[in-house]
């Protein structure tokens, strides 16, 4: 599959997501990603975290974590709440609790991360992700999940 188009995401796994992103350009993820196709992509991706969630790594962790992903259609942003307590991840598109970290990405920056195509913390270095809060709990957070690798 070489066609970044949402409708096939569902049918797909996280690896064959993960290829999906390393072989489509960032220019092409840039213009999906700021059109009408967003929040399904978003939704995908977000709806798959509590599956893809590592609650034998998680440990006694309490957290509320923002995702601040910007670019999308007339400049706006999409916030997503992931809480992670209990042993368990659950994720919202509609945040109500105060988060104990912030993270803020373009939309290809966020879709490299979740799909391993991208190093977080040189993305943090460079400035792609900027994040507010506790900075040790986003320098964990990819080791929460099983982030495929293409």
């Amino acid at each position: 599959m070489t066609d970044f188009k949402p409708e096939s995401f569902a049918s797909i796994g996280p690896k064959e997501f993960a290829q999906l992103v390393k072989s489509t350009p960032d220019s092409k993820i840039a213009e999906v990603m700021g059109g009408p196709d967003r929040s399904k992509i978003l939704d995908e991706v977000f709806n798959r975290m509590p599956t893809l969630f590592r609650a034998d790594r998680a440990g006694s962790t309490q957290a509320v974590i923002h995702w601040n992903i910007t670019g999308g259609p007339g400049d706006s942003t999409d916030t997503y709440e992931t809480v992670i307590e209990n042993g368990a991840c659950t994720v919202t598109n509609e945040p109500v609790r105060d988060p104990k970290l912030a993270m803020t990405m373009d939309p290809v920056t966020f879709l490299k991360v979740v799909s391993g195509d991208g190093n977080p913390m040189m993305m943090f270095m460079t400035g792609k992700i900027k994040a507010k809060g506790d900075l040790g709990l986003a320098a964990q957070v990819a080791k929460l999940f099983d982030i495929p690798k293409a």
